[in-house]
């Protein structure tokens, strides 16, 4: 093994040039080189860095056996398939095992190795740490599921759009009101799908619904359904507000079906 690049012999690395193995020691992202096994026959500075405090627990170890579990198989499997294939597998999410004694999370590109004949010999991967951005979408998801599950607790119809007008969720009881699934509407203008005939606020008569983005509105309304039937409800729209920016995002809609109307 050389003790300076921290790589072991093997056909599969087609890398041989002083200057551009210098140039990969150097790169700001970790980088390996694995033969036909599986097996990592070269890492970057980075690399070693980042997985071992000693180049020669890395070099030599098959790639996926530093990933959990769960997720060994399914690595496996997709650098079999690309040697079979000779196809570049597409980027994907790996948990990888750090120095740190944690595993985190890297975003992982990878590209077949071939041999002089053209037949894959094994795979160059590069790997970015996207611990923090996927722990911060994870907690997103779990935020958009969470308010999912409160708008459809909710016995009122609520329809939520963004600053254009454009619909981004309504729950079942805005589904139930008006006759439309939520997949109908979502990403059409809320004033085309659900046109207003008429609508009363003290002396007010007339309404859309990005009335709301300058302030909260109420009163009561005549609108069209799915079916074109008319609806009368008691309607009520307010802006939706960032908490750390102030601007206007868009605007929440609270439908009630008035009592003996339609």
């Amino acid at each position: 093994m050389n003790e300076i690049t921290g790589t072991i012999p093997a056909q599969s690395s087609v890398h041989s040039d002083p200057a551009l193995i210098d140039s990969l020691e150097e790169l700001p992202v970790a980088y390996v080189e694995m033969d036909g096994q599986g097996a990592i026959v070269r890492a970057n500075r980075l690399t070693r860095s980042l997985h071992s405090s000693h180049a020669g627990e890395l070099i030599g170890k098959v790639a996926w056996k530093l990933m959990p579990a769960e997720e060994q198989e399914m690595s496996r499997a997709s650098f079999t398939t690309a040697l079979e294939t000779g196809e570049d597998p597409p980027v994907a999410r790996r948990s990888l095992f750090t120095a740190s004694g944690h595993y985190r999370v890297h975003e992982v590109h990878r590209n077949v190795i071939r041999d002089a004949s053209g037949k894959p010999a094994g795979m160059r991967v590069v790997t970015v740490d996207v611990t923090e951005a996927h722990k911060e979408y994870e907690e997103a998801q779990r935020e958009r599921v969470w308010l999912k599950s409160v708008l459809a607790a909710l016995s009122a119809a609520v329809i939520v759009t963004d600053a254009l007008g454009f619909v981004r969720n309504l729950n079942p009881a805005a589904e139930e009101l008006l006759g439309w699934q939520a997949e109908e509407l979502i990403g059409t203008m809320v004033d085309e799908a659900l046109p207003v005939l008429a609508y009363r606020c003290g002396q007010r008569t007339e309404f859309n619904f990005t009335n709301a983005l300058e302030g909260h509105c109420h009163g009561v309304a005549t609108l069209l359904d799915r079916e074109n039937r008319e609806v009368c409800v008691e309607i009520g729209a307010s802006p939706i507000l960032n908490q750390e920016t102030g601007f206007t995002e868009g605007v929440v809609t609270v439908l009630r079906k008035l009592e003996g109307a339609g």
